[in-house]
């Protein structure tokens, strides 16, 4: 697990429309992680559009704002151009990043049990340490409460 005030966890990741995204090269921004189960499924997408919604808010607050999946850089395209997406989406196609997090787990769903991405975000400070920490997210009013928190840094 990670605590709050620790380093977080530093990577380089495939990105939508090709190139990489390193944690560590973002600061002094704030960055906001968010580990998702799945492009285009009904709860990813309504949380990727909320963070999209309020990406002008994020940006506003000195903020970025990174989706990460095992999804492939591929389907993150298709997926960001379907629901006119405005966040970045990075690709662990291997599950690295998501093991390093904590959020790669043991699922269960009609009695059978399965390993996948928990829907979990991660509010990293300016100076690369984990500020705040929400797991098993609902989707409804989580971006709001995550900008409430980058406001609050």
């Amino acid at each position: 697990m990670i605590d709050l005030g620790s380093p977080a966890p530093d990577f380089t990741l495939p990105r939508d429309g090709d190139g990489e995204i390193t944690l560590s090269a973002l600061r002094p921004a704030p960055v906001v992680l968010y580990f998702y189960p799945k492009d285009d499924t009904g709860g990813c997408t309504k949380e990727a559009i909320a963070f999209t919604e309020l990406g002008p808010e994020f940006a506003a607050a000195g903020a970025q704002v990174i989706g990460i999946s095992k999804d492939s850089v591929a389907k993150h395209d298709k997926f960001i151009a379907k629901h006119n997406l405005g966040v970045a989406l990075v690709s662990d196609e291997n599950s690295d990043v998501c093991e390093r997090y904590g959020t790669w787990v043991e699922k269960s769903m009609y009695g059978k049990t399965y390993m996948g991405i928990e829907r979990a975000t991660f509010l990293i400070a300016g100076d690369g340490t984990v500020a705040r920490v929400w797991r098993k997210v609902k989707v409804p009013g989580h971006a709001q409460e995550v900008l409430d928190a980058v406001r609050a840094l």
